[in-house]
């Protein structure tokens, strides 16, 4: 039996999410809130909004993504890179390094703004949707499980909405967030592997234009 990261972290996330939703003193703890990040040192606010949502569809979404592209690149780090037990570490670095990245533009722009408050593994998710691209840009993916599309063109898309909808504004969405995990996951997946990633990218594309 395999050691999964990525049903460790569903299995987490899902539990606490679950838990939260009957205890909202705890999860007012949790979410995260620039301005007790800035100026309260409560750090942990940083990563812990991940592991808890909004509703159930916030949930299930989110789940359902990590599920199918986080054993992908787990598997993907592990053996085609050939990084072993370490490949377990780098997915691990990937993901928390998502959340955070992701964090970074709300710190910065609400860190006055109390009311401000953000929940949710998005930036996490994002960086880990666009690892599996950035390492397999002509693998296939299922639009609302029916649509196929190369992951590239997928990414693409994905991209200039974010783009379309964070200058847009007014939506309860962080999509600064999604598109920062994103880039952090492209960044991050580049620099473990840099040659492999890079001449393995290119060739793929190729192969398609």
């Amino acid at each position: 039996m395999s050691f999964s990261i990525t049903i460790i972290i569903i299995i987490t996330t899902v539990a606490i999410s679950l838990y939260v939703s009957e205890n909202l003193e705890l999860k007012h703890k949790m979410l995260f809130n620039p301005a007790k990040v800035y100026y309260h040192n409560e750090w942990h606010r940083l990563f812990s909004h991940a592991f808890i949502h909004a509703d159930l569809i916030h949930l299930g979404i989110n789940m359902f993504v990590l599920y199918f592209f986080g054993q992908y690149v787990e598997l993907f780090f592990t053996f085609k890179l050939k990084f072993g037990s370490l490949g377990l570490l780098y997915f691990i670095t990937l993901y928390t390094g998502g959340i955070l990245f992701a964090s970074l533009p709300a710190l910065r722009k609400n860190k006055d703004n109390p009311v401000y408050n953000s929940l949710g593994a998005s930036g996490a998710v994002s960086a880990v949707l666009f690892s599996s691209i950035i390492l397999d840009p002509t693998n296939t993916i299922y639009i609302y499980a029916a649509i196929p599309m190369p992951a590239i063109v997928f990414g693409v898309l994905y991209v200039g909405y974010e783009m379309y909808m964070n200058n847009r504004g007014r939506t309860n969405i962080a999509h600064d967030a999604h598109l920062l995990g994103a880039l952090f996951g492209v960044l991050f997946t580049i620099i473990i592997s840099p040659k492999f990633v890079i001449v393995n990218f290119i060739q793929q594309i190729q192969n398609i234009i």
